[in-house]
């Protein structure tokens, strides 16, 4: 009696699980999340020219700070936090602000150039940016003609030239190796065989008179209205010409008494 009572309890537990509470483990289980990064100080960050998005040069891994949020990229899917340290989530597409991320920025910063430019970069401590990005990005902070991004003489790309130049990256981040291996692979599509079509043979009939046939078939029926057509020109055709006035038949004159 003991058991039948805790096997009722048991399935009343499991019948009041939220189903999304089942759905956390199962990508959990599917998915895995990135290592911790362990850093012995909080990120210093330094904004990219261009752009409101922050980074730190000295950790290693793809991390970026934007729009209040920790994003990181590894192994070809993206997480993020408000803990640069911990608290990853996956996230299911590539955040928006990645394709304005320049490839090179980490060559940039070392030779201090930015494309030709001097780049007189500040570096800023995370608590600030934590405290002011919102504000920075409301009033154009850094596009202030003072500041320019510490870009010395930088001009910024018209709207047609970031376009064009966010999807020029969106082709290389979709051939990296560690992206490719997530991303779903379309079913080639195969060519069926189709029989020609045979025309009915008679019976009796000897194989190779089937394009005689063909031949000789009855030709459609023409419109009513052509069919009246040339029976018109027909019959005009076949009327007999009128004789001139004056010039009796089998063409003989009259001799006048």
């Amino acid at each position: 009696m003991k058991r039948i009572i805790l096997g009722i309890a048991l399935m009343a537990l499991v019948s009041v699980i939220p189903v999304s509470a089942a759905a956390r483990v199962d990508v959990s289980i599917n998915i895995g999340l990135p290592p911790p990064i362990v850093v012995a100080a909080p990120p210093a960050l330094v904004v990219l020219p261009g752009t409101y998005i922050y980074v730190d040069p000295y950790i290693e891994a793809e991390l970026f700070f934007w729009n209040g949020w920790w994003w990181r990229l590894w192994d070809g899917r993206w997480y993020r936090s408000h803990y640069y340290d911990r608290g990853w989530a996956y996230h299911r597409s590539v955040p928006r602000f990645y394709y304005d991320v320049d490839p090179r920025w980490r060559a940039h910063y070392q030779h201090r150039h930015w494309y030709g430019q001097r780049w007189d970069y500040r570096i800023m401590p995370y608590s600030q940016v934590q405290r002011n990005w919102r504000s920075w990005e409301k009033n154009r902070y850094w596009e202030n003609k003072q500041r320019t991004w510490g870009v010395q003489g930088y001009q910024p790309r018209s709207y047609q030239e970031r376009q064009d130049l966010r999807k020029q990256r969106q082709q290389q981040y979709n051939q990296r190796p560690d992206v490719r291996q997530h991303q779903p692979q379309r079913p080639q599509r195969q060519q069926q065989y189709q029989p020609q079509r045979q025309e009915p043979r008679l019976q009796g009939q000897p194989r190779g008179q089937e394009s005689d046939m063909r031949q000789h078939r009855p030709q459609r029926r023409e419109p009513q209205r052509k069919q009246q057509e040339r029976r018109e020109q027909r019959y005009q055709g076949e009327r007999p010409r009128s004789q001139p006035e004056g010039r009796p038949e089998g063409g003989q004159r009259g001799h006048g008494r």
